[in-house]
């Protein structure tokens, strides 16, 4: 049953939609956690469609930087004027869905106001700190930032040049960038919009540095938004994408800000300039996961909306004819399309999932901190880690297949793919570039491996697997015979043997060179020990979660799906699974067959998987992902609406080609 279906709609898309297996709702529920989460959602789109305010005068894309930027400040004091259509406190859920039926896949100027600045006041500051600042961020009295990375250093955050130094005189910090390497880079609204910032900054106190600490300071005046004296800042430029966001730079000249106005819940400066440092070094890392938790469930929706789009265009459009005289056939029946798309399906699902997961984990993380109880940090920090650097690669990549899926059509603004790869794509660098994530979690594994080799480890729930002992080889023989907890032992070993191959290189490297220089030689392994442990967990979060389901017309398309994810995982990694024998050639034959197998099985259902995503057409902005179908007539809609056709002749022609068209006339 697919609800989607109405009348009037490309018969084509119609079509497809009367194969699918499963109740289409149902499966949406299932996925957002319940059927009263679909019904907020459906609520939530009426409200934003019924709202002047919300509606962009023109397709952004056609929009001026400029205008981009204006509309989205519009927009973005609209979208937290009416707030209160959605519940505050589930950011995760409804904060970020509102948000994203407004913005489209862009930002604006109070973007990390909410994703950045809001949280970490809630969760670094002290009782007066809290009482002091967080009524001007909920009132948006002020507007801040998160202001962390420099020109010089990104993710190396110890090495970090801008400097704090107390002055126990006039108990104030003095914030200065000593070079220009030291200016802040990136921050999203820092340029024109925000007029306070988190400042990460190296402390000095009585001469000592104790490292990156946070700071509260205002940047512009509060009636005149001039920049503060000692304060200069402005737009970076135009980006990649995201252009309605105006990040921006930062430098400070001797700033002076009160003492009270470094974060003093977890670490404290004294008014004698005595340091008092926190119980656990990591406390600060919550807010982290908190916003890794948010850029996997965003880039798994990125992944679902280009997923849709390419499967639902591969439903209508029609090329080749396989046998003359039979018509032009959807190029969704093609082997080589499935092959193409369905495992983005896959991931898209697995990755939703996951992120689903890490919430949990962070909402348990938060409780447990609240008493003290660090247990769970390490834990959590390696897999937020782990997955924000594979999710947001393998969704950048899973989008550029979608795009080429789509031909030429998907080059093109109209399809909505540019943008959300543009968008996408930014996740691959921000908030940690992808492989030092990889290489902090391999830090961790490394440790676990040490453990392990001692007779010592204590194993936690992610990581106990490294601690077993596999069989020798796989008894994988076809995919009808597998069951997941086999895949997962296959791919356990296989995790397992890359990480102490790695392990024994990085060993064997440190006799003969200094730590440093080993593990740069081992980096390549390493990361590559990571990315299984990481693929490892989200193969075993998606049979999980099909676990759950009791209604066997949604667990059998799902679970033919997460077999499709982990066959595509075992293929990927072939050259590890037949390492020392573990599998033969005919065992991985057989995986590639199971592919092949499990994508005519999906076939029927390949539209009503990406139709349980949910994804209105306000969300999708794509005129190929349309839920009705109709795409050539409204790609010439779309095309009218470009600037370029306001005017039947454009002032290029009477200024330069007419003169060399009259010119070269004359002369024939």
């Amino acid at each position: 049953m697919n609800t989607l279906i109405q009348p009037g709609d490309n018969p084509d898309i119609t079509a497809e939609r009367k194969k699918g297996t499963f109740d289409v709702r149902k499966m949406a529920a299932f996925i957002y956690g319940g059927t009263e989460n679909l019904q907020r959602r459906k609520e939530i789109l009426d409200f934003v469609e019924s709202r002047e305010e919300f509606r962009d005068p023109i397709p952004p894309e056609f929009l001026t930087r400029e205008d981009r930027v204006s509309n989205n400040a519009r927009k973005a004091v609209a979208m937290t004027d009416l707030a209160e259509a959605i519940d505050g406190s589930d950011f995760f859920g409804e904060g970020i869905y509102y948000q994203n039926l407004i913005m489209g896949r862009d930002l604006h100027g109070m973007s990390l106001h909410y994703a950045m600045f809001f949280p970490t006041i809630q969760n670094q500051s002290d009782d007066e700190q809290l009482d002091e600042w967080l009524p001007l961020v909920v009132s948006r009295a002020i507007i801040g930032t998160y202001a962390q990375t420099e020109l010089g250093h990104g993710t190396n955050l110890q090495k970090l040049e801008t400097t704090a130094t107390y002055d126990a005189a006039t108990k104030e910090f003095v914030l200065n960038s000593p070079k220009i390497t030291a200016a802040k880079w990136w921050p999203g609204g820092l340029g024109k919009t925000a007029s306070h910032a988190i400042v990460m900054a190296q402390l000095y106190t009585q001469g000592k540095c104790h490292g990156p600490h946070p700071f509260f300071v205002q940047l512009r005046d509060l009636n005149t938004h001039m920049p503060m004296k000692g304060v200069r800042l402005g737009d970076i430029g135009p980006k990649l994408g995201i252009n309605g966001s105006d990040n921006g730079f930062l430098l400070f000249d001797q700033y002076r800000i009160p003492r009270k106005n470094m974060f003093m819940r977890f670490s404290k400066v004294l008014e004698d300039g005595t340091y008092v440092a926190p119980k656990h070094s990591k406390l600060g890392f919550g807010a982290m996961v908190f916003v890794r938790s948010i850029m996997i469930k965003d880039q798994s929706m990125q992944l679902a909306a280009a997923a849709t789009i390419a499967v639902r265009y591969s439903s209508v459009r029609r090329q080749g004819e396989p046998v003359p005289g039979k018509g032009e056939v959807q190029i969704l029946d093609y082997q080589t399309q499935q092959y193409r798309l369905m495992p983005q399906v896959a991931r898209a699902y697995a990755f939703m999932f996951a992120a689903y997961q890490t919430r949990d984990l962070y909402l348990k993380l938060t409780e447990n901190l609240s008493t003290g109880n660090t247990e769970l940090l390490p834990e959590i920090h390696i897999i937020s880690s782990g997955l924000k650097s594979l999710v947001s690669w393998e969704t950048a990549q899973g989008i550029e297949q979608c795009r080429l899926g789509c031909g030429g059509h998907g080059y093109s603004h109209a399809s909505g793919l540019p943008e959300i790869y543009a968008y996408a794509v930014g996740g691959c660098t921000y908030e940690g570039e992808n492989l030092v994530m990889l290489l902090q979690v391999a830090r961790a594994l490394v440790k676990v491996a040490e453990a392990v080799k001692q007779g010592n480890a204590k194993l936690a729930a992610l990581t106990e697997y490294l601690g077993r002992r596999g069989n020798v080889k796989s008894s994988f023989s076809n995919i009808n015979n597998a069951v997941p907890r086999e895949l997962i032992h296959d791919f356990e070993h296989v995790a397992r043997e890359q990480l102490f191959k790695a392990y024994h290189q990085l060993k064997k490297h440190q006799q003969s060179m200094s730590a440093e220089d080993a593990w740069n030689r081992c980096s390549v392994e390493l990361a590559k020990a990571s990315r299984l442990h990481v693929k490892l967990y989200l193969m075993k979060v998606f049979f999980q979660k099909i676990e759950e389901i009791s209604d066997s017309t949604l667990s059998e398309p799902l679970n033919q799906l997460a077999q499709l994810y982990a066959l595509d995982l075992i293929s990927a990694a072939g050259h590890e699974f037949l390492r020392n024998g573990f599998y033969t050639d005919v065992q991985l034959d057989a995986v590639r067959d199971g592919i092949y197998v499990l994508l005519e099985k999906l076939r029927p259902n390949a539209l009503a998987l990406v139709d349980s995503f949910d994804l209105s057409d306000r969300e999708l902005h794509s005129v190929l992902g349309r839920r009705d179908g109709h795409v050539y007539e409204n790609m010439i809609k779309w095309a009218q609406q470009s600037q370029l056709n306001q005017q039947e002749v454009l002032p290029t022609f009477e200024k330069y080609f007419k003169p060399m068209m009259l010119n070269a006339r004359a002369h024939i």
